[in-house]
C-alpha cells in the first residue's frame, strides 16, 4: 500500500510539474559548432520558444564526434524537460552504424518531440558541363564506369552517391573532401565533374551562375531550389535522401511536457515569417506529432543500415 501511495504521489507531482512547465530556463543542446546550419536554425526557434512559453530557451553548443558528444550529454540529462536536444539524421540514424561505438541509444534514450525541418542534397556540376541532366549523367556513367569524379564533402553526400549507384547500376568515383568550400572550388575549376552538397552550401554559387544544379535528392522538387527537378522525377523511381533536424528530450520526460513542446513548436513552424527564414537558411519546415518523428527516424534506420553495411562506410 505504501508503495502504491508513493507511486501515485510521484505521478501526481510529475503531472503538476508538467502542467506548469516551463518554470525556469530550458537548455537546448546543439551537438555541432556554432554557426552551422543546425545551430542557426535552432537559435531561431529558441527565440520563438522563449516568447511562446515565457521562459528563456538557451542554446548550448556541444560539438564533437559527429554530434555524439552533445547527444550523449542530452541523453544523460534529467528527464524533466529542462534539457532538450536538436537531434539530426546523423545523431539519430547514421552514427550508430558509422561509429564502432556510440555512447547513447537513439531509440531508448530519447523521447521524440517534433520533426523541425528537412533539407535535401543537390547534385551539382559546372555551367559548361556536358551533364545537362540526370539522363546525360547516367548515359556517360553507364558507358564509361568510374570515369566521372564526384566531390563528397560529407558522409551524407557519400550516402547519396552510394544510393545513386545502387539504384542505377552505375559506378562513379567518389572523392572525399573535408568541407564544402574546397569541393566548390574544385568543381568551379574543373578538377571534379560533379559534386554533391547541401542547398545552403551551394545556393549562392548557383545564384551567381558559377555552378549548376542537376537535381535535388528529395522525393519531389524542393522549395529551396525552385525549378530544379528531383532525382526521382528524372526517372530514378523512389530516390530520396534528406537530412533533417528534430527535437528530442531525455527518455522519461513527462508526456505532458513533451506535448507542450510539440504544440509550441508546431505553432511556431506554421508562422509565415519563421517558414520564410528557415527556407532562407536552407531548411524546409516540417512539423507533426512526436510519434511521427519516431516512425520517420525508424524508417530511416531501416533504409540506411543495409546501405552503410554493404558499402562498408565508417566515420573518419
Amino acid at each position: 500500500m505504501k508503495r502504491l501511495f508513493a507511486a501515485v504521489m510521484l505521478s501526481l507531482s510529475q503531472l503538476a510539474a508538467a502542467a506548469s512547465y516551463p518554470e525556469k530556463p530550458v537548455r537546448v543542446i546543439v551537438p555541432y559548432q556554432a554557426g552551422q546550419g543546425t545551430d542557426v536554425a535552432t537559435r531561431l526557434l529558441a527565440e520563438h520558444l522563449t516568447k511562446e512559453l515565457g521562459q528563456a530557451f538557451v542554446v548550448e553548443n556541444r560539438p564533437g564526434a559527429g554530434g555524439n558528444i552533445g547527444a550523449a550529454e542530452a541523453a544523460r540529462a534529467a528527464p524533466d524537460g529542462y534539457t532538450i536536444l536538436m537531434g539530426t539524421n546523423g545523431t539519430h540514424v547514421l552514427n550508430p552504424y558509422l561509429y564502432n561505438s556510440v555512447p547513447f541509444d537513439p531509440e531508448r534514450d530519447f523521447e521524440p518531440v517534433i520533426l523541425v525541418s528537412t533539407f535535401p542534397m543537390v547534385l551539382l556540376t559546372s555551367p559548361g558541363s556536358s551533364y545537362t541532366s540526370i539522363k546525360a549523367l547516367l548515359d556517360t556513367a553507364k558507358a564509361k564506369p568510374d570515369s566521372i569524379d564526384a566531390g563528397l564533402p560529407s558522409t551524407t553526400a557519400r550516402l547519396v552517391l552510394e544510393l545513386f549507384e545502387k539504384q542505377t547500376g552505375t559506378r562513379i568515383t567518389g572523392i572525399p573532401y573535408k568541407g564544402s568550400s574546397t569541393v566548390m572550388t574544385d568543381l568551379i575549376g574543373g578538377r571534379v565533374a560533379l559534386a554533391i552538397d547541401t542547398v545552403s552550401a551551394s545556393r549562392s554559387l548557383i545564384d551567381s551562375g558559377k555552378i549548376k544544379p542537376l537535381a535535388v535528392t528529395s522525393l519531389k522538387p524542393s522549395a529551396l531550389l525552385p525549378g530544379v527537378p528531383s532525382v526521382a522525377g528524372e526517372g530514378i523511381d523512389g530516390f530520396q535522401v534528406v537530412a533533417w533536424n528534430g527535437v528530442y528530450a531525455p527518455h522519461g520526460t513527462p508526456p505532458a511536457t513533451v506535448k507542450t513542446l510539440n504544440q509550441a513548436l508546431a505553432k511556431i513552424l506554421k508562422r509565415p515569417d519563421v517558414q520564410k527564414r528557415l527556407l532562407e537558411l536552407g531548411h524546409e519546415p516540417a512539423g507533426g506529432s512526436s510519434r511521427a518523428l519516431a516512425e520517420f527516424a525508424q524508417s530511416e534506420r531501416q533504409k540506411w543500415a543495409p546501405v552503410i553495411e554493404t558499402a562498408g562506410l565508417k566515420a573518419n
